[in-house]
């Protein structure tokens, strides 16, 4: 008998990319959260290569919507700790690994 007949490889570790939204938290009502959620998608397909004028976007359209003062994080491999005004965070992924985080004070 020869080596590798009837045996397989071992299946490597498939990484799964969403290149969906996906909301992770969210505290807002459901029209603020879907309107935030189009933007977030517009901001991150135009600023595909900045994120800090996607979250710029972000920030001046939440704050002409739904009034000042929104703070918007864009990025990868970040953590946070936050206080906000309660109804008013979204946490969600973008692309696969792009978070968005969306609160107001």
């Amino acid at each position: 008998m020869g080596d590798g007949e009837g045996r397989e490889k071992p299946e490597e570790a498939k990484k799964i990319v969403h290149t969906y939204p996906l909301i992770r938290h969210s505290d807002m009502p459901e029209e603020i959260k879907q309107e935030s959620m189009e933007l977030v998608v517009t901001a991150c397909e135009k600023h595909s290569t900045n994120n800090e004028s996607a979250a710029k976007m972000i920030k001046d359209e939440m704050d002409k919507k739904f009034g000042p003062p929104f703070h918007v994080v864009v990025g990868e491999g970040f953590g946070f700790e936050i206080s906000y005004e309660c109804h008013n965070l979204l946490y969600m992924f973008f692309g696969g690994n792009l978070a968005i985080v969306i609160w107001k004070c």
